[in-house]
């Protein structure tokens, strides 16, 4: 590696949530920072388990300079199945072991950055971009003198949310609906039904609190924090982390890329891709619902049904997603004649007012259609960001983690969204088509909710433009991560601190 070239280990934890905005990110900071005029070349060492790497090769574009590295992961010495390396593939009641076994990555990842400084004669990485869950990382990068950033591919103010609930244990005592979030009063209140089962119900010491109080403490040790988000939508969230942690906070993105389409469309043949496109291209403007609930997240079967009766009551076109209900395993396959009402798909084939996409559709070609209208969504923040980076509203639909508290912001702030259900509550399917018709039968309401969703679509091309001299809000916070990372991997810092 010659002196201009200037190396950056990212390490994203092993789901698609979390790789998609990595790539992204990498992709990102070698679109931007390897065009300007400087003579400095970025080059990206991407870490991940074997059977990822595997799979994120075929998203890779020949000659790409980033390298993947692959690290040992042996799931089934910590009670898993065997070949389990993502999330994806991982049953639900099985993803505390997943994650308690992501920890003992520590001594791996130690070697692996042992060798590669060993590789490049001595010389350390410019820093080390790791995962919300890998905040240990930051005493290796000490150790080692290398800048440590961690990326949270979600939103500030989600984020905030959940960083706050799980270092502030227990939120039973109380007999109140509605909690105070501790240390945030700018997000007012939470209603108990915006918190998952795990987090309502943790005490500070069963699994889930102890590995989120050890992940999430660990934030503070590192260099810097970056965040999947703009400024200007994101303020409030970002504040809290740059009062709560005492360390830059920039806002970098939104950096999402058609990754997760590209892998998806050329493990399919593309047939899937185009069986939507020319389903859309055959429908009026503005006229489509889409219904994704991510790649990780489902429904109850009965909130299914309901939410199929909605989908036809309303009379609206709609492309759904559909993976198997909560209750079953989800890497089964879709049985339409038991989890959908009695002739439910035959009647919207028939009428071709509906489109059902088994696990997986194009989702920023669906996004980005003129025909689509509005998105029924979990409020995971990709999603989020492939929405309104093309104008689209949101009907929200959260079901875990973080997304709770997206929806909040969304809704009560941006104004971009209305939730129509969370989580496991009992929906009804009229409630379910009145929120539909709220937003595509030209309500004040939904007008309101266009409009602002276009607001943002123009916030988000502002923040992310490098063109003609001028930068925006984020790509300006990127090059200053990289120049405080240069800064501070000074000749003090470099070579293994014992």
């Amino acid at each position: 590696m010659s002196e201009r070239e200037k190396n950056i280990v990212m390490f994203p934890f092993m789901a698609q949530g979390h790789i998609i905005p990595f790539l992204a990110l990498a992709r990102h900071i070698l679109h931007t920072c390897n065009s300007t005029t400087t003579s400095t070349t970025y080059t990206i060492t991407f870490v991940t388990t074997p059977l990822n790497a595997h799979i994120i090769t075929s998203s890779l574009p020949p000659n790409s300079n980033i390298r993947l590295l692959q690290i040992p992961f042996s799931g089934s010495d910590h009670g898993l199945p065997p070949h389990v390396e993502n999330t994806d593939s991982l049953p639900y009641h099985l993803l505390h072991k997943f994650l308690r076994a992501s920890l003992c990555l520590k001594p791996s990842f130690s070697k692996l950055l042992s060798d590669l400084i060993s590789q490049q004669h001595g010389r350390p990485p410019l820093c080390i971009i790791a995962d919300v869950f890998f905040g240990w990382c930051a005493d290796i990068a000490r150790h080692y003198g290398v800048f440590n950033a961690i990326f949270c591919g979600g939103g500030g103010f989600g984020f905030a949310c959940y960083h706050s609930l799980w270092l502030n244990l227990p939120h039973r005592n109380t007999d109140s609906h509605h909690i105070m979030i501790p240390d945030f009063p700018e997000a007012s209140t939470i209603h108990v039904t915006q918190m998952s089962d795990l987090l309502r119900a943790a005490d500070g010491h069963d699994t889930f609190s102890m590995f989120n109080r050890e992940v999430l403490s660990a934030w503070s040790k590192a260099d810097a924090i970056l965040f999947n988000t703009l400024e200007v939508l994101d303020r409030t969230g970002l504040k809290y982390f740059r009062r709560k942690l005492g360390r830059p906070v920039w806002a970098v993105g939104p950096v999402n890329l058609s990754i997760d389409n590209q892998a998806h469309a050329e493990k399919e043949g593309g047939n899937v891709s185009d069986m939507c496109t020319q389903w859309l291209d055959r429908k009026p403007a503005k006229s489509v619902v889409y219904v994704s609930f991510g790649s990780q997240n489902t429904i109850s079967t009965s909130q299914m049904i309901e939410l199929a009766i909605a989908l036809e009551a309303s009379c609206k076109n709609f492309v759904w997603v559909v993976n198997p209900p909560a209750e079953f395993d989800t890497n089964s396959e879709f049985r339409a004649k038991e989890w959908l009402p009695h002739g439910f798909e035959e009647r919207i084939k028939e009428s071709n007012r509906g489109l059902l996409a088994h696990k997986w559709a194009p989702q920023l070609d669906i996004l980005s259609h003129e025909a689509v209208s509005v998105f029924l969504s979990h409020c995971g923040w990709n999603s989020v960001m492939e929405a309104l980076g093309h104008g689209v509203p949101i009907l929200g639909w959260p079901l875990a983690a973080e997304q709770f508290y997206n929806a909040k912001l969304l809704e009560e702030e941006v104004g971009v969204c209305v939730e129509v259900a969370r989580g496991k509550s009992i929906v009804r399917h009229e409630d379910l088509a009145a929120k539909i018709e709220l937003v595509m039968n030209g309500t004040e309401k939904g007008t309101e909710m266009t409009r602002k969703a276009c607001e943002v679509r123009e916030m988000i091309k502002n923040a992310m433009k490098d063109e003609d001299g001028l930068k925006g809000s984020s790509v300006k916070a990127m090059h200053e991560f990289l120049s405080a990372a240069t800064l501070m991997t000074a000749p003090s810092r470099s070579g293994p601190n014992n």
